[in-house]
Parts: structure tokens; sequence; C-alpha cells
């Protein structure tokens, strides 16, 4: 079984999408870092203030496809479903 990475952005639009990232953002990293397969998780502000620097790993892609799942239905996913991502996968 192979880890999967996640890294690259999320890239916030406006204020108000930097304002509902910080809203959503902690209990996002809470429930991703309590679940099953998470290795590490983190989402952090750039230098600019609209830029968030995103690096996850999961311990197998099933456990990456759950956390995907999860997100989808979780109130980060829908609050956050229009800000642009930039994101690069490996290990699937």
């Amino acid at each position: 079984m192979n880890n999967i990475i996640l890294t690259g952005q999320l890239i916030c639009q406006s204020d108000h999408e930097t304002a509902v990232v910080t809203e959503f953002l902690p209990r996002h990293l809470e429930l991703t870092l309590a679940g099953s397969g998470c290795i590490s998780f983190a989402v952090e502000q750039s230098d600019n203030p609209w830029v968030w620097d995103v690096s996850e790993s999961f311990q197998d892609a099933r456990s990456f496809e759950l956390h995907q799942a999860r997100v989808k239905a979780s109130d980060w996913g829908r609050a956050t479903a229009n800000i642009k991502r930039s994101y690069s996968v490996s290990g699937l």
C-alpha cells in the first residue's frame, strides 16, 4: 500500500472567501486529523492572505477516498465548494 500525498493551494478570490476558510477550517482540521488513515494534514495561510498552502498524507487510497467523501458531505465542503483549488496528488 502506498501513502497518498496531496499538496497544493486553496486560492481565495475575495476577503469573503478568506473569511469562510477562516471560519470553517478549525473544525475541518479537527475532523480530518481524527479520521482513520490520516497521517498528517495542514492548511496554512501563505504570505498572500488569500492563498492557503495545503499538505495532506493518508495511509492508503481507501483512507484518502473516505476523507474526500467526508469532505464533500461536510459543512467545510459545502462552504468552500466554489473556492479555487490547485492540488497535486501522488501515490494513487
